[in-house]
């Protein structure tokens, strides 16, 4: 509304008396910034541990580039409690969507932009020229719970060049058996083909590969066929192997591997 002086011999509370104007609506000053409480910068997980919201954030993106993935803010929300957070559905959308992430949204990947296969079949000619590179769930029936085996092969000779088989597999673990692998054969000018695995577009797993002169390329979505080599071989793995044999533990499993 707009302001008025009061007359020397009338006082401001009485010509706001008479014009029906609030007291409280005529010495309100709008603040900058969303009304109400400000939001909490951080989050506590099960462990009593209060961590910055950015964290929560990039294991939100995470979980939504796995492949395949297609959550809602709660299913974000159920697998945010399994990760340990102590947080409130309504936080969950919130911070989904100042962050663009909530379902529908384009969700890009982080840092280097991924380089996709062009041809969908390889055409390797001589040995250590395409790699591929896949995780296969194997089940150990000892311990109830999937472990998860890492193959590298090559696709020329069909050789499984190194693997690894642990019950977690994270970006640091694909590190160390490229590095190994890199140094066992000397590889140079190479090309590793492998999908979208939380673990391979890591961006230190591909800051890695781009150090080491490997060019790496990425699966579309829903094409395995693009992956076609390692495929087949986790393939026939599962019908002669994990469907033939349990498992009474990890170390059982590594013997025939």
């Amino acid at each position: 509304m707009q302001s008025f002086q009061s007359h020397p011999m009338v006082s401001k509370q009485d010509l706001l008396s008479w014009s029906g104007v609030p007291r409280s609506s005529f010495y309100y000053k709008r603040g900058d910034g969303i009304r109400g409480r400000k939001p909490s910068q951080m989050t506590i997980t099960q462990d009593g541990e209060l961590v910055e919201n950015k964290v929560v954030i990039e294991h939100v993106e995470k979980i939504l580039q796995q492949e395949f993935c297609c959550y809602g803010y709660k299913n974000v929300w159920d697998e945010l409690k399994v990760k340990g957070y102590i947080i409130n559905h309504k936080k969950v959308y919130r911070l989904m969507k100042v962050n663009h992430l909530l379902f529908n949204r384009k969700i890009g990947s982080i840092g280097v932009p991924r380089s996709f296969v062009r041809f969908r079949k390889i055409i390797a000619t001589r040995p250590l020229e395409h790699l591929c590179m896949d995780i296969k769930y194997i089940h150990i029936h000892g311990a109830q719970r999937n472990a998860l085996l890492l193959t590298v092969i090559d696709a020329f000779s069909r050789k499984v060049l190194t693997h690894m088989l642990r019950f977690n597999i994270k970006k640091g673990d694909v590190i160390i058996l490229l590095s190994l692998l890199l140094m066992d054969y000397k590889i140079e000018n190479v090309t590793i083909r492998n999908d979208n695995g939380a673990q391979f577009i890591a961006t230190v797993v591909r800051q890695f590969l781009k150090e080491k002169g490997v060019n790496q390329e990425f699966t579309h979505v829903a094409t395995p066929e693009e992956n076609a080599y390692i495929e087949s071989l986790h393939s026939n793995i599962q019908r002669e192997v994990v469907e033939r044999f349990e498992f009474e533990s990890i170390y059982h499993a590594k013997n025939d591997f």
